[in-house]
């Protein structure tokens, strides 16, 4: 009995040890801060301008470019405004997900940012949180967060991302085609994009899906391609004209698997955008040809921006939607160059600015903090 209650504790130890390791903080920002005298600050909101203000930003998935852009962007956004802020990726364990959410409880942070906790027990972790009078900030999260007091929900418009790249398709398809699917479900984002898709099937009566796969693991792309593979033998030249794949990671497998293969004749319409996307995308014969997607640091400076109101005592939305942007290999090879997330902004107008909830007090605190 005593090694049992001995080995329950270590485990505990090693989860908040792990937690710990998992937070970048950036280096001790407390010794690194520019000292900026907040009170002269005109119109700052009192419970900003009466303290060092901490946000912990939680994710659930990690390990791709994708997160690493959401948590520099609100972790960038943050610190220009003289935040402490940790980031943290659970890379898709569950187990260290809860944990960190339960370790920002403790730490009493003044507001957290979770993205990805589409599970029941992140409501009951939530809802610790509100108790306790910390406001959260989410994306692309469990949708019953949105009823929760002091949350708001926020997400991709994930119902025009899908319809974007379905329009691309169909206009590249003439309406009418065999296509495959690439989609999984138990994800509040996969769960409306679905519902597009099979509206897009019922109003496209020429568009035909002959397969389908989806796994969410954490070589997404690398089980995505072998599964490709394996339908591209089963289909000879003709029997698959596109690939509509709902994840960048499906896509990622999907590009490989159909140019291994030489299959030029396969079209592929992605969702999502990351540096590694673009470079695929550029790559001499590739077949993903379009993809529909949101600024993944644009999301992150939003999410912060809406999680600042709220420890102003501002009043936020339950919900919020970001609104996405089509990016296709014709405007890409426009260029001349190669184009990475940083310079897509030259061919895709209003790409990486987003003024939404960028109040007049948080533009003097980073003209402030800048200064110094």
């Amino acid at each position: 009995m005593k090694f049992k209650v001995f080995t329950r504790f270590v485990v505990t130890l090693m989860a908040v040890m792990l937690v710990a390791a998992g937070c970048s903080t950036g280096g001790d920002s407390s010794q690194s801060k520019p000292n900026v005298d907040k009170s002269k600050i005109e119109n700052l909101p009192q419970p900003i301008a009466s303290k060092d203000v901490k946000v912990m930003v939680i994710r659930k998935i990690g390990g791709d470019d994708h997160t690493a852009q959401y948590l520099a962007g609100a972790k960038q956004e943050g610190e220009s405004m003289g935040f402490t802020v940790d980031t943290f990726s659970a890379n898709g364990d569950t187990a260290k997900f809860h944990d960190a959410i339960a370790q920002a409880l403790e730490k009493k942070y003044d507001g957290v940012i979770i993205s990805h906790g589409d599970d029941a027990a992140t409501l009951d972790d939530v809802k610790k949180l509100t108790d306790k009078g910390i406001p959260v900030v989410t994306f692309d999260s469990n949708p019953d967060l949105a009823a929760l007091n002091g949350v708001t929900l926020t997400s991709q418009d994930d119902a025009q991302l899908a319809q974007l790249a379905l329009e691309s398709m169909n206009q590249q398809l003439n309406g009418s085609g065999n296509i495959v699917y690439l989609w999984v479900d138990g994800f509040p984002p996969m769960v409306s994009r679905n519902g597009v898709y099979q509206d897009f099937l019922k109003k496209n009566t020429g568009i035909k899906e002959v397969e389908r796969f989806g796994v969410a693991a954490s070589d997404t792309s690398v089980q995505t391609q072998n599964a490709v593979s394996a339908m591209l033998t089963k289909h000879g030249k003709g029997e698959i004209d596109a690939i509509f794949a709902t994840w960048d990671a499906f896509a990622i497998g999907a590009a490989r698997a159909v140019k291994e293969a030489g299959r030029d004749e396969i079209k592929i319409y992605g969702i999502d955008v990351s540096n590694a996307d673009l470079q695929l995308m550029q790559e001499e014969k590739s077949p993903w040809v379009a993809t529909a997607a949101v600024d993944p640091k644009v999301i992150g400076a939003v999410n912060m921006r809406l999680i600042a109101k709220k420890i102003a005592g501002e009043e936020t939305p339950q919900k919020f939607d970001l609104k996405p942007t089509m990016i296709t290999q014709v405007q890409l090879n426009s260029a001349g160059e190669t184009v990475n997330m940083e310079s897509l902004s030259t061919i895709i107008p209003g790409w990486g600015v987003s003024k939404d909830f960028d109040e007049s007090w948080m533009q003097a605190l980073k003209e402030a903090y800048t200064s110094k």
